[in-house]
């Protein structure tokens, strides 16, 4: 009988053993499926595609070549700025792929991958504003990204600013054109890619400043370092192999509707000479 007791033990033990060893990475291969969130209305960083009703962009070609590399189907799961936490903490998705700006407060929460692109805040005005200077914003109404960062640093920045939430960059751009704000503010690439698809796109200016550079990365799950070196390991390979340039020229480059030069690469910064 304790023989019988002393395996039982040691066959739990070995059991929690590999239970506490198992970790998403595994789960993901043996599932044979990555689920990333991405937005749905954000060009060009994901967005429905009129002709295939797929969501494509920038970040679903970083998503798919991630599934790629691990030898996965991709799952892309439609999301907004204010749930893309919420959809990693609950295990909806096992990344986030979604023009995520990298901050300590986020970090508390999830984990990032290394930076895969950078941008800095900016503003869509109608023609005639005046916003020709930081400073002016705390003059106007100014729209934002609900539970962005973009959101923090007006508030932080420039407290003469009213403030007005929405759930999402073309919710706020309807605001603009309506009159109900002055300005609407997101990452240059984000205003750039939806002033591309408006109609009345040249009664619309972005002002050249910026009011702060971010670094994007990809959300990963807190404490699933198997996961975030697949991650990390394979930006830096799509770096380095030219596939990132690629994707980048894809949707930024200076034939597509979209032209913004590139200022930065994985693994080595911001680019010399820009």
């Amino acid at each position: 009988m304790k023989k019988s007791l002393t395996w039982i033990a040691a066959a739990a033990l070995a059991f929690t053993a590999g239970v506490a060893q198992a970790d998403r990475l595994d789960d993901i291969r043996k599932n044979g499926v990555l689920r990333v969130a991405a937005f749905d209305s954000n060009p060009p960083f994901g967005f429905v595609d009129a002709s295939s009703k797929k969501i494509e962009g920038l970040d679903v070609d970083f998503a798919q070549a991630l599934a790629d590399k691990l030898g996965v189907k991709l799952q892309i799961v439609p999301t907004n700025p204010a749930n893309r936490i919420p959809l990693l903490v609950s295990n909806k998705v096992d990344l986030v792929v979604a023009n995520f700006t990298i901050t300590e407060e986020r970090a508390k929460q999830i984990d990032f991958s290394i930076p895969y692109f950078a941008s800095g805040q900016q503003f869509i005005i109608k023609k005639g504003t005046a916003l020709n200077q930081p400073d002016d914003l705390n003059k106007l109404r100014v729209g934002v990204d609900k539970g962005t960062v973009n959101e923090g640093v007006i508030r932080d920045k420039y407290p003469g600013a009213t403030v007005v939430a929405y759930d999402d960059t073309p919710f706020a751009f309807v605001a603009l054109r309506n009159g109900n704000v002055h300005a609407i503010t997101q990452d240059g690439p984000k205003l750039i890619g939806l002033l591309a698809n408006v109609p009345d796109k040249d009664n619309y200016v972005i002002p050249p400043f910026t009011v702060s550079d971010d670094l994007i990365g990809i959300g990963i799950p807190k404490g699933e370092a198997a996961l975030k070196k697949a991650v990390d390991d394979t930006l830096v390979e799509l770096e380095n192999s030219g596939k990132a340039g690629q994707i980048y020229n894809a949707w930024f480059g200076p034939d597509t509707k979209t032209p913004l030069t590139r200022l930065y690469k994985i693994g080595h910064g911001k680019i010399e000479g820009q």
